[in-house]
Protein backbone atom coordinates (compact mmCIF):
# COMPACT_ATOMS: atom_id res chain seq x y z
CA UNK A 1 0.00 0.00 0.00
CA UNK A 2 1.49 3.30 -1.02
CA UNK A 3 1.79 6.15 1.41
CA UNK A 4 0.99 9.78 0.69
CA UNK A 5 4.02 11.98 0.14
CA UNK A 6 5.05 14.11 3.06
CA UNK A 7 3.46 17.53 2.86
CA UNK A 8 5.62 20.63 2.86
CA UNK A 9 6.01 22.23 6.24
CA UNK A 10 5.31 19.01 8.14
CA UNK A 11 7.83 17.76 10.67
CA UNK A 12 9.38 14.41 9.72
CA UNK A 13 8.32 11.45 11.86
CA UNK A 14 10.59 10.72 14.80
CA UNK A 15 12.20 7.33 15.27
CA UNK A 16 9.87 6.58 18.20
CA UNK A 17 6.83 7.48 16.10
CA UNK A 18 7.95 5.12 13.35
CA UNK A 19 8.43 2.31 15.88
CA UNK A 20 4.97 2.99 17.36
CA UNK A 21 3.50 2.89 13.87
CA UNK A 22 5.14 -0.48 13.16
CA UNK A 23 3.89 -1.99 16.41
CA UNK A 24 0.34 -0.78 15.74
CA UNK A 25 0.21 -2.57 12.42
CA UNK A 26 1.89 -0.17 10.05
CA UNK A 27 -0.64 2.63 10.43
CA UNK A 28 -0.72 5.74 12.57
CA UNK A 29 -3.41 5.70 15.24
CA UNK A 30 -3.37 1.88 15.29
CA UNK A 31 -5.27 1.58 18.58
CA UNK A 32 -8.08 3.81 17.35
CA UNK A 33 -8.16 1.90 14.07
CA UNK A 34 -8.60 -1.38 15.93
CA UNK A 35 -11.43 0.07 18.00
CA UNK A 36 -13.10 1.22 14.79
CA UNK A 37 -12.68 -2.24 13.30
CA UNK A 38 -14.34 -3.82 16.34
CA UNK A 39 -17.30 -1.42 16.23
CA UNK A 40 -17.72 -1.78 12.48
CA UNK A 41 -17.54 -5.56 12.85
CA UNK A 42 -20.36 -5.53 15.38
CA UNK A 43 -22.55 -3.49 13.05
CA UNK A 44 -21.89 -5.71 10.06
CA UNK A 45 -22.39 -8.97 11.96
CA UNK A 46 -25.67 -7.67 13.42
CA UNK A 47 -26.78 -6.77 9.91
CA UNK A 48 -25.74 -10.12 8.51
CA UNK A 49 -27.54 -12.12 11.18
CA UNK A 50 -30.71 -10.07 10.68
CA UNK A 51 -30.75 -9.99 6.87
CA UNK A 52 -28.98 -13.25 6.08
CA UNK A 53 -27.47 -13.56 2.62
CA UNK A 54 -29.28 -10.39 1.59
CA UNK A 55 -26.76 -8.41 3.62
CA UNK A 56 -24.40 -6.71 1.20
CA UNK A 57 -20.99 -8.11 2.06
CA UNK A 58 -18.45 -7.84 -0.73
CA UNK A 59 -17.39 -11.42 -1.48
CA UNK A 60 -14.66 -10.57 -3.95
CA UNK A 61 -11.01 -11.47 -3.34
CA UNK A 62 -9.94 -7.82 -3.36
CA UNK A 63 -7.09 -6.91 -5.67
CA UNK A 64 -5.38 -10.28 -5.15
CA UNK A 65 -6.65 -11.96 -8.30
CA UNK A 66 -5.59 -9.02 -10.48
CA UNK A 67 -2.17 -8.84 -8.83
CA UNK A 68 -1.50 -12.56 -9.21
CA UNK A 69 -2.52 -12.60 -12.87
CA UNK A 70 -0.09 -9.77 -13.57
CA UNK A 71 2.77 -11.73 -11.99
CA UNK A 72 2.19 -15.28 -13.22
CA UNK A 73 5.35 -17.46 -13.27
CA UNK A 74 7.22 -15.05 -11.00
CA UNK A 75 8.82 -15.83 -7.64
CA UNK A 76 8.03 -13.49 -4.77
CA UNK A 77 8.80 -13.39 -1.07
CA UNK A 78 5.60 -13.47 0.96
CA UNK A 79 4.29 -14.13 4.41
CA UNK A 80 1.44 -16.62 4.13
CA UNK A 81 -1.20 -16.69 6.87
CA UNK A 82 -3.79 -19.39 7.55
CA UNK A 83 -6.83 -18.61 9.71
CA UNK A 84 -8.75 -21.75 10.58
CA UNK A 85 -12.14 -21.62 12.33
CA UNK A 86 -12.30 -24.05 15.27
CA UNK A 87 -15.34 -26.21 15.97
CA UNK A 88 -17.24 -25.69 12.74
CA UNK A 89 -18.10 -29.40 12.64
CA UNK A 90 -19.85 -29.16 16.02
CA UNK A 91 -21.57 -25.98 14.87
CA UNK A 92 -22.84 -27.82 11.80
CA UNK A 93 -24.56 -30.33 14.10
CA UNK A 94 -26.19 -27.71 16.31
CA UNK A 95 -27.19 -24.95 13.87
CA UNK A 96 -29.54 -24.81 10.88
CA UNK A 97 -27.54 -24.91 7.62
CA UNK A 98 -28.47 -21.37 6.61
CA UNK A 99 -27.45 -19.90 9.99
CA UNK A 100 -24.16 -21.81 9.87
CA UNK A 101 -23.49 -20.48 6.39
CA UNK A 102 -24.22 -16.90 7.42
CA UNK A 103 -21.95 -17.11 10.48
CA UNK A 104 -19.06 -18.67 8.53
CA UNK A 105 -19.39 -16.20 5.65
CA UNK A 106 -19.59 -13.24 8.04
CA UNK A 107 -16.53 -14.52 9.89
CA UNK A 108 -14.62 -14.86 6.62
CA UNK A 109 -15.48 -11.34 5.52
CA UNK A 110 -14.49 -9.82 8.85
CA UNK A 111 -11.12 -11.58 8.67
CA UNK A 112 -10.78 -10.21 5.14
CA UNK A 113 -11.30 -6.66 6.44
CA UNK A 114 -8.55 -7.20 9.02
CA UNK A 115 -6.12 -8.57 6.44
CA UNK A 116 -6.71 -5.62 4.10
CA UNK A 117 -6.45 -3.19 7.04
CA UNK A 118 -2.90 -4.47 7.62
CA UNK A 119 -1.86 -4.32 3.99
CA UNK A 120 -2.33 -7.99 3.07
CA UNK A 121 -4.34 -9.83 0.43
CA UNK A 122 -6.90 -12.61 0.69
CA UNK A 123 -5.79 -15.52 -1.48
CA UNK A 124 -8.90 -17.67 -1.07
CA UNK A 125 -11.58 -19.04 1.23
CA UNK A 126 -11.38 -22.79 1.84
CA UNK A 127 -14.42 -24.08 3.71
CA UNK A 128 -14.11 -22.54 7.17
CA UNK A 129 -10.56 -21.22 6.64
CA UNK A 130 -9.06 -18.11 5.06
CA UNK A 131 -5.65 -18.01 3.42
CA UNK A 132 -3.98 -14.64 3.01
CA UNK A 133 -0.57 -13.30 2.08
CA UNK A 134 1.60 -10.23 2.60
CA UNK A 135 4.10 -9.16 -0.04
CA UNK A 136 7.55 -8.98 1.50
CA UNK A 137 9.82 -8.20 -1.44
CA UNK A 138 10.82 -4.69 -0.42
CA UNK A 139 10.58 -4.54 3.37
CA UNK A 140 10.25 -7.99 4.98
CA UNK A 141 10.92 -6.62 8.46
CA UNK A 142 7.99 -4.21 8.50
CA UNK A 143 5.77 -6.68 6.66
CA UNK A 144 6.48 -9.33 9.30
CA UNK A 145 5.40 -6.89 12.00
CA UNK A 146 2.24 -6.10 10.05
CA UNK A 147 1.37 -9.78 9.58
CA UNK A 148 1.76 -10.52 13.29
CA UNK A 149 -0.27 -7.46 14.21
CA UNK A 150 -2.90 -8.64 11.75
CA UNK A 151 -3.16 -11.96 13.60
CA UNK A 152 -3.43 -10.16 16.94
CA UNK A 153 -6.18 -7.92 15.58
CA UNK A 154 -8.07 -10.95 14.25
CA UNK A 155 -8.28 -12.46 17.73
CA UNK A 156 -9.34 -9.09 19.14
CA UNK A 157 -12.03 -8.57 16.49
CA UNK A 158 -13.41 -12.06 17.10
CA UNK A 159 -13.45 -11.76 20.88
CA UNK A 160 -14.75 -8.20 21.13
CA UNK A 161 -16.54 -7.75 17.81
CA UNK A 162 -18.07 -11.02 16.61
CA UNK A 163 -18.59 -13.11 19.74
CA UNK A 164 -20.61 -10.56 21.75
CA UNK A 165 -23.10 -10.36 18.87
CA UNK A 166 -23.29 -14.15 18.50
CA UNK A 167 -23.88 -14.46 22.25
CA UNK A 168 -26.90 -12.18 21.98
CA UNK A 169 -28.41 -14.70 19.57
CA UNK A 170 -27.28 -17.62 21.79
CA UNK A 171 -25.01 -18.90 19.02
CA UNK A 172 -21.67 -20.58 19.79
CA UNK A 173 -18.72 -18.23 20.13
CA UNK A 174 -15.95 -18.46 17.53
CA UNK A 175 -12.32 -19.42 18.05
CA UNK A 176 -9.53 -19.69 15.50
CA UNK A 177 -6.11 -21.19 14.96
CA UNK A 178 -3.64 -18.93 13.16
CA UNK A 179 -0.35 -19.95 11.58
CA UNK A 180 2.06 -18.14 9.28
CA UNK A 181 5.43 -18.51 7.62
CA UNK A 182 7.77 -16.56 5.34
CA UNK A 183 9.30 -17.70 2.09
CA UNK A 184 9.62 -17.44 -1.66
CA UNK A 185 6.48 -18.51 -3.53
CA UNK A 186 5.77 -19.07 -7.21
CA UNK A 187 2.62 -17.59 -8.75
CA UNK A 188 0.99 -20.16 -11.02
CA UNK A 189 -1.93 -20.13 -13.45
CA UNK A 190 -3.82 -23.35 -14.14
CA UNK A 191 -4.69 -22.95 -17.81
CA UNK A 192 -4.06 -20.77 -20.82
CA UNK A 193 -6.92 -18.32 -20.29
CA UNK A 194 -5.31 -15.20 -18.85
CA UNK A 195 -8.61 -13.95 -17.42
CA UNK A 196 -10.55 -17.00 -16.25
CA UNK A 197 -7.96 -19.70 -15.50
CA UNK A 198 -7.43 -20.27 -11.79
CA UNK A 199 -4.37 -18.59 -10.23
CA UNK A 200 -2.66 -19.58 -7.00
CA UNK A 201 0.66 -19.51 -5.15
CA UNK A 202 2.96 -22.45 -4.48
CA UNK A 203 5.93 -22.68 -2.17
CA UNK A 204 7.27 -23.94 1.14
CA UNK A 205 5.73 -21.02 3.05
CA UNK A 206 2.25 -22.17 2.03
CA UNK A 207 2.69 -25.78 3.12
CA UNK A 208 4.57 -24.90 6.32
CA UNK A 209 1.99 -22.27 7.34
CA UNK A 210 -0.72 -24.94 6.89
CA UNK A 211 1.23 -27.44 9.01
CA UNK A 212 1.84 -24.81 11.70
CA UNK A 213 -1.86 -24.00 11.82
CA UNK A 214 -2.73 -27.69 12.25
CA UNK A 215 -0.72 -27.90 15.49
CA UNK A 216 -1.98 -24.62 16.96
CA UNK A 217 -4.40 -24.54 19.87
CA UNK A 218 -7.68 -22.59 19.74
CA UNK A 219 -7.03 -18.82 19.74
CA UNK A 220 -3.30 -19.41 19.46
CA UNK A 221 -0.98 -17.63 17.04
CA UNK A 222 2.00 -19.66 15.80
CA UNK A 223 4.71 -18.32 13.51
CA UNK A 224 7.62 -19.93 11.72
CA UNK A 225 11.21 -19.10 12.63
CA UNK A 226 11.68 -17.14 9.39
CA UNK A 227 8.93 -14.74 10.49
CA UNK A 228 10.12 -14.55 14.09
CA UNK A 229 13.65 -13.58 13.12
CA UNK A 230 12.36 -10.53 11.20
CA UNK A 231 10.17 -9.12 13.97
CA UNK A 232 10.83 -5.91 15.88
CA UNK A 233 12.33 -6.76 19.31
CA UNK A 234 9.19 -5.53 21.10
CA UNK A 235 7.10 -8.04 19.14
CA UNK A 236 9.64 -10.82 19.61
CA UNK A 237 9.12 -10.51 23.35
CA UNK A 238 5.49 -11.62 22.87
CA UNK A 239 6.59 -15.02 21.54
CA UNK A 240 8.19 -18.10 23.03
CA UNK A 241 9.72 -20.99 21.13
CA UNK A 242 7.54 -24.09 21.20
CA UNK A 243 9.07 -27.19 22.79
CA UNK A 244 7.72 -30.25 20.97
CA UNK A 245 7.12 -33.70 22.41
CA UNK A 246 7.31 -36.88 20.38
CA UNK A 247 6.17 -36.50 16.78
CA UNK A 248 4.09 -33.33 17.24
CA UNK A 249 6.34 -31.41 14.84
CA UNK A 250 8.81 -33.00 12.44
CA UNK A 251 9.61 -30.41 9.77
CA UNK A 252 13.34 -29.81 9.33
CA UNK A 253 14.96 -26.78 7.72
CA UNK A 254 16.28 -27.72 4.27
CA UNK A 255 19.45 -25.63 4.65
CA UNK A 256 20.46 -26.45 8.23
CA UNK A 257 18.86 -29.87 8.65
CA UNK A 258 17.70 -28.77 12.12
CA UNK A 259 14.14 -28.92 13.37
CA UNK A 260 12.42 -25.77 12.06
CA UNK A 261 11.55 -23.42 14.91
CA UNK A 262 7.97 -22.49 15.68
CA UNK A 263 7.08 -19.68 18.07
CA UNK A 264 3.85 -19.18 20.01
CA UNK A 265 2.43 -15.88 21.17
CA UNK A 266 1.91 -16.02 24.90
CA UNK A 267 -1.51 -15.07 26.27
Amino acid sequence: MSEEPEKKGEEPMSTSSIVDMMLSGGKTGGTLDTESLVKDTQKRVWGSLKKGYEYEYDYSIDESDKFLREHVAQKMHMIVIFVDLVGSTDMALSLPPEKLGIIVSSFSQEMRFVIRHHGGYVLKYVGDAIIGYFLAEENPLMVSDSAVNCAKTMIDVIERGINPVLSQYEYPELRVKIGMDFGENVIVRYGSDQIRSHVDILGPAVSIAAKITDVARPNQILIGEDVYEKLHPALKELFKKVEWHGSQWSYHDRETGKLYGVYAMHP
